[in-house]
């Protein structure tokens, strides 16, 4: 088995004690001899094992070696013949668990750094200045996209690419879905994010903000445009919470709320935005993933003294990238592992004063695969806080599924739809993403998209 000589690069970050007070970029990117120098370790595999471990399919072995000879901008663009959103997927896709999970140099070793790769060939080009695509021959036929988010602009950009008349319809003020409300600015500037939106507008797609399918017009006044096949990326943005005792008392917030109104509508920079976020001196954030790290992570810049991970599990079982866990841990954060709420205590005006929590120990495995936490007798106590964090994962947004007939949903609210092509139980209606597994990662919901921007093809070649 080949073992590379160089080592992978690691990629430059902003210091701890200096990212903690900013929302700045914590990871800076690689510059060219880095790049270079990361590039060279790939071995240039006959069967390459990443490729297929590519949600969307990018060929990284062609547009690495593009870059080891020094090409960027063109292993930008090869990049960009199967991934719309390249910027972002450098940056928060998990990577260890796909393409670099299967990566020959893996088994012996480290993988090649195929995400930072990435990041930096489409930076590069970014910076470059982009060549304007291609337009295709117009078919002739409309689509309507709904949610702007990963899946629904993945589908949108590969149905504008072989010529459909797309409209992506947008419920917030921004576009980007997850991307823009749900990421801090830390991990994904929003900047990145508009200018991938961006190129996917200059591919011919419309954009239609301000526009809540399923209130504002319905999934059959589409139709009734002249729409012939509509796309449902609506995402999952409906919070859960513990139903413990406490949980309506002022200062407990959903991860939602919490991140939307820091990220998304600037509370960081309140007064010049003009949304307020109360955070305390004591946060606690209740979870395990990477939505808790976020949290997290901003009730430090947001100027919280005592940050904290309330997680039921051990810290093997969380679900969270490493990398985000141990960025946590550098910038401060103190993890209560095994560690269970069970009651939040308010003061005499309505406010969070503390959270009481039970220790744990696991036990047997459950239907997750995971060992179940199991409560210690006696080992109640109390930690002093004054803000919590739910981030427990979210439910699909139920409104499309309640206002468009035929629509069926699991008991959980996920869209039914057939696997293979995002098709629901109504003819010409697909979907994908969040809205049919409940919350996942950015690139599979992007996978997602793509499948079915495929599967309408073929149903909408059937219909000229």
């Amino acid at each position: 088995m080949p073992v590379s000589k160089t080592p992978r690069q690691e990629m430059p970050r902003q210091r701890p004690e200096d990212r903690v007070q900013n929302f700045n970029e914590v990871a800076l990117g690689f510059d060219e001899e880095m790049a270079k120098k990361e590039a060279s370790r790939c071995i240039q595999c006959k069967k390459p094992l990443c490729v297929p471990g590519c949600p969307v399919n990018v060929q990284i072995p062609q547009f690495i070696e593009m870059i080891h000879e020094g090409d960027y901008a063109g292993a930008g663009e090869k990049i960009k013949e199967t991934n719309s959103l390249p910027a972002v997927c450098g940056r928060v896709c998990p990577q260890e668990e796909q393409c670099e999970k299967t990566c020959v140099l893996g088994k012996k070793g480290e993988p090649v750094a195929i995400g930072r790769l990435e990041r930096f060939a489409v930076d590069y080009q970014r910076k470059a200045g982009l060549k304007p695509p291609l337009k295709p021959e117009p078919v002739g036929q409309k689509v309507a996209i709904v949610g702007s988010g990963p899946a629904g602009l993945t589908c949108a950009g590969d149905l504008a690419k072989l010529g459909y008349q797309v409209t992506m319809f947008e419920a917030l003020h921004a576009p980007g879905g997850v991307l823009v409300y749900g990421i801090p600015e830390f991990r994904l500037p929003k900047q990145i994010v508009a200018e991938e939106v961006e190129y996917v507008k200059s591919l011919g797609v419309e954009l239609v903000l301000n526009a809540i399918v399923g209130r504002t017009l319905t999934v059959d006044d589409l139709f009734a445009g002249g729409y012939e096949a509509v796309f449902l990326g609506t995402g999952a943005g409906l919070p859960k919470f513990m139903d413990i005792p406490g949980e309506n008392l002022m200062g407990v917030y959903s991860a939602n709320e919490w991140l939307t109104r820091t990220n998304l509508m600037k509370a960081y920079l309140f007064p010049v935005y003009d949304t307020p976020i109360k955070c305390g001196k004591r946060v606690a954030v209740i979870g395990g993933g990477n939505v808790a790290m976020d949290s997290v992570r901003c009730a430090l810049r947001l100027g919280a003294e005592e940050a904290h991970i309330v997680y039921r599990r051990s810290e093997v079982e969380m679900p969270a990238r490493l990398e985000e866990v141990e960025n946590a841990k550098e910038e401060g954060v103190i993890f209560e592992m095994l560690t269970l709420p069970v009651r939040i205590l308010g003061d005499e005006k309505g406010w969070v004063k503390g959270l009481e929590c039970v220790r744990m120990e696991l036990g047997e495995p459950d239907a997750s695969g995971r060992r179940r936490p199991v409560p210690r007798k006696g080992s109640e106590f109390i930690m002093e806080v004054d803000t919590m964090v739910m981030a427990l994962g979210t439910s699909p947004n139920p409104i499309c599924a309640r206002t468009t007939q035929g629509l069926q949903v699991h008991s959980w609210g996920g869209l039914i739809v057939d696997e293979s092509t995002g098709l629901t139980t109504r003819q010409g209606v697909y979907a994908g993403g969040d809205a049919v597994t409940g919350s996942a990662t950015v690139i599979l919901a992007m996978g997602a998209g793509k499948a079915a921007a495929q599967a309408m093809d073929e149903y909408l070649k059937t219909k000229r």
